[in-house]
């Protein structure tokens, strides 16, 4: 399996060396925002989920790392998301801690899968219950689940009509030891949802919390 490789970002005001100073304030980064960045550099994932660095955002919070990710079976791409880790030294009121998660996830689905009207609660559960299945402790979880349909009319109505559901989430993970969550941990789980959402079987033993709704796909052999 492969680690998530990449570095910190250039938002993140920080590069490989340990000692490199924030360009926009020129202070060190902070040691616990390092050792969790390097956590989610050094996370064995699933083989078919695909991980890089991309650029993190700038104002929500002084320190950032982001991630992208695809889940891919043959020249196929089934899912896609953002995972982006936000540290804020001085805590925040509303995540209740230091650091924070925030994520995007999409999806094409079948015409059957997204008219399931339990489909958002079902995405819901598969985010929480994935944090769960690993055993992390997590606060102030929110997010939205949306589904969206596109019908093509005119010069486009060869194309068959698409759906697509889409979670955005953020939770604050529970702090460890040092004052480092377990980041690495967390992408895990996250991937996990990924790869759910794509359709793919588990690669382990399940929580059987989760409530799932038919595959829309056989198995994905790679």
């Amino acid at each position: 399996m492969a680690a998530a490789q990449g570095r910190l970002s250039d938002d993140a005001g920080g590069t490989d060396d340990p000692k490199e100073k924030d360009l926009h304030t020129g202070e060190a980064v902070p040691p616990v925002f390092r050792s969790a960045v390097d956590a989610l550099r050094s996370a064995r994932l699933r083989p078919q989920i695909e991980v890089e660095p991309t650029r993190a955002p700038q104002r929500l919070a002084p320190y950032a790392y982001a991630l992208e990710a695809t889940v891919v079976d043959g020249d196929q791409d089934l899912a896609d998301g953002r995972l982006v880790l936000l540290h804020d030294p001085a805590g925040h009121e509303a995540w209740r801690g230091t650091f924070r998660l925030v994520t995007l996830v999409r999806a094409e689905l079948e015409a059957e899968m997204a008219a399931d009207p339990l489909l958002p609660e079902v995405c819901w559960s598969w985010l929480t219950g994935a944090l769960q299945a690993r055993g992390l402790t997590y606060g102030e979880p929110s997010g939205t689940v949306t589904r969206a349909s596109s019908h093509y009319f005119g010069g486009l109505a060869a194309r068959p009509s698409a759906s697509q559901i889409e979670i955005r989430a953020s939770w604050t993970p529970r702090e460890g030891l040092g004052g480092v969550p377990d980041t690495g941990a967390h992408l895990a789980s996250w991937c996990d949802l990924l790869a759910q959402v794509a359709g793919l079987p588990p690669a382990g033993p399940g929580d059987a919390s989760v409530v799932t709704l038919p595959q829309r796909r056989g198995p994905q052999p790679r």
